[in-house]
């Protein structure tokens, strides 16, 4: 009896092991503050959202959300390296420059810096998805402008997709942030994950 329950253990382990789900592919969110989910459950925050759409449609991808509130794309640049070789990424989600532009450095550098992110990334064998940011007006309409259109430069020199504004849609409505008005609170983040899906979505078309 002993013998034949033992197999039946091997056998319905077997079968477990088939039907589990094999991730092949990472989806590297590699961001600052606003997608380390700041002041928010991280649940809330639009990295676990995204896990849960992936799931939902049943896309052989996960999540690895490595990033860090404070970030800039200097720190972001050197950090990349060791976590291409860790989690082998197919998708590399680059949320960067914030940071820089609330402490008015200038584009160039920062540009250099998320270059230098797209070729390592491109390198390790990864697609690559952008994400824009833009600075309040009273930065200067030069610098506004020169911070916004380094991405949209990046983004067609390198020919990688893009999302212009991660906060499309919402950035005029003080309720749809916390209290510093600069991170947005729980109910803009589904708002965050649609505008970045649309751009993220064929990436992880096999």
């Amino acid at each position: 009896m002993s013998a034949l329950k033992t197999l039946l253990q091997i056998t319905l382990a077997g079968l477990m092991l088939v039907g589990a789900p094999a991730w092949a592919d990472t989806v590297l969110i590699w961001g600052d503050s606003l997608s380390a989910g700041y002041g928010l459950q991280i649940q809330q925050a639009w990295p676990s959202l995204l896990e849960k759409r992936i799931a939902d449609a049943k896309l052989p991808h996960k999540v690895v959300n490595a990033s860090i509130s404070g970030e800039t794309t200097s720190g972001g640049r050197s950090r990349l390296p060791a976590a291409l070789q860790t989690h082998k990424p197919a998708v590399v989600v680059i949320e960067l420059g914030a940071n820089d532009g609330l402490r008015g450095l200038p584009p160039k550098l920062m540009a250099a810096n998320l270059q230098a992110m797209i070729d390592a990334s491109r390198k390790a064998g990864a697609k690559i998805l952008l994400v824009g940011m833009r600075m309040p007006p009273n930065y200067g309409p030069d610098y506004t402008a020169s911070f916004e259109n380094a991405f949209k430069e990046l983004a067609r020199s390198n020919k990688v997709r893009l999302v212009p504004f991660m906060m499309e849609g919402f950035a005029d409505k003080r309720h749809f942030f916390q209290q510093d008005g600069i991170h947005p609170v729980a109910d803009a983040q589904p708002i965050i994950l649609d505008t970045i899906w649309r751009e993220l979505a064929p990436l992880l078309r096999r």
